[in-house]
């Protein structure tokens, strides 16, 4: 087995802290407002890209949610809503190479109270910094079936670079996937960083929440 780059480290299970909302290892304890969030009665729709299917009760989530938090690779983070202290969302660290300083956010489940806001954006943007300046990694990954238009548009809102198709990579819940790459490298971060952070600070959400200005990372 290759060993790591000494410069580059292995994720560990650690809070990743924002203004907004905080990273914490996925356990247990999150999934009663994680069930709430993301899966039951009209959320089944958020799991057609994802590689399990929806749960059928609270009780098969933390079954799921027992296994997964076993797990180093992916390993599994709840997005915790800062203003409510409770669950509303997921993602992962994923497929780490560490030899060669490569690291894939996936496994992404964000709730409906946060899909699409300042609190789903700085998720991603803890998770890159992280892997940046925390880890080391040379090369953050985004990866997704190249029908989920949603999730491309994601990718390039939030910096990285469109690199291709894999044809027929994988079978998922018996279907071809046939998966878009997307990348960020450690030479383009300080300015993705720069970008995200200044659309994220509170000076450019009104008093309901609006952003003033669209993030711009191009």
């Amino acid at each position: 087995m290759t060993a790591p780059h000494p410069a580059f480290a292995p994720p560990q299970r650690v809070a990743l802290e924002g203004r907004y909302c905080r990273l914490e290892p996925l356990a247990a304890a999150h999934v009663p407002a994680l069930y709430a969030a993301t899966a039951g009665e009209g959320e089944a729709d958020r799991y057609r890209w994802l590689f399990e299917a929806p749960p059928a009760n609270e009780a098969a989530l933390a079954d799921w949610v027992a296994h997964a938090a076993t797990l180093e690779d992916p390993l599994h983070f709840a997005v915790i809503d800062l203003a409510t202290g409770r669950a509303a969302g997921r993602q992962a660290l994923m497929r780490m190479v560490p030899a060669h300083g490569n690291i894939e956010i996936g496994s992404v489940l964000w709730g409906r109270g946060i899909a699409k806001t300042r609190l789903a954006t700085e998720a991603l943007y803890l998770s890159a910094r992280h892997a940046f300046e925390t880890l080391g990694n040379r090369r953050f990954e985004w990866k997704t079936n190249n029908f989920n238009e949603p999730s491309k548009r994601a990718a390039h809102r939030f910096g990285f670079t469109a690199e291709g198709v894999f044809r027929q990579h994988m079978i998922i819940k018996g279907q071809n996937r046939d998966t878009a790459w997307f990348s960020m490298l450690d030479t383009e971060w300080p300015s993705r960083k720069a970008g995200l952070e200044a659309w994220l600070s509170p000076d450019n959400f009104d008093a309901e929440g609006r952003q003033r200005r669209k993030l711009q990372l191009w």
